[in-house]
């Protein structure tokens, strides 16, 4: 069974042994490990302590073969935007509706009206509704695997401008980006 205990745990920041601990009774971090991977079975019963532990409801943590999960993509450290080392599973607090594949940017270092901790969900779209994305929040690929957020201040017909977040920044300008994320939903735990 695919679960996504890691994803979870890892967006929560927390590590195996914090999980361990935090059920109830409590078990061994190599448990929760193997629960992880697949290697030993996740019942019923462990799903539910899992998910008390992880404070989820227990369906967050089964996902099906078929059907594609948003994906964080990207990360924003005090060095600026970064792509992941591997793209993992996002769980969407809410469903958005619309057109166009969902991506996630996790927060790491707090930038202009961004602090540590948010995740900004984004809807990719193609160069041909790039307009619309004008003064907006935007994640766009660029070359090498890497990443650029920021507002969107100009484009033309192959390039297009952002601002990252955060005072003194210099723009970016990126050739010909392959899709473009616009910012629909700021996610900030209170």
């Amino acid at each position: 069974m695919i679960n996504r205990i890691r994803d979870i745990r890892r967006q929560k920041g927390w590590t195996l042994a914090d999980v361990a601990e935090r059920c109830d009774p409590p078990t061994t971090a190599q448990t929760i490990g193997r629960l992880e991977t697949g290697m030993r079975q996740l019942s019923l019963t462990w799903m539910n302590r899992i998910a008390h532990a992880l404070d989820v409801e227990p369906e967050l943590l089964v996902k099906g073969e078929v059907e594609e999960q948003p994906r964080y993509v990207a990360r924003m450290t005090e060095a600026g935007c970064e792509a992941l080392a591997e793209p993992r599973d996002a769980i969407l607090p809410t469903a958005l509706g619309g057109d166009g594949a969902l991506v996630a940017l996790a927060v790491e270092a707090s930038a202009g009206e961004y602090r540590a901790g948010d995740q900004v969900w984004c809807r990719q779209v193609g160069p041909e509704h790039y307009a619309r994305l004008l003064n907006r929040d935007v994640l766009a690929p660029r070359p090498g695997g890497r990443f650029a957020f920021g507002r969107m201040i100009d484009r033309d017909e192959t390039r297009v401008a952002l601002l990252p977040p955060g005072q003194g920044t210099r723009q970016v300008v990126i050739d010909n980006p392959a899709w473009l994320a616009g910012a629909e939903m700021l996610v900030r735990k209170l």
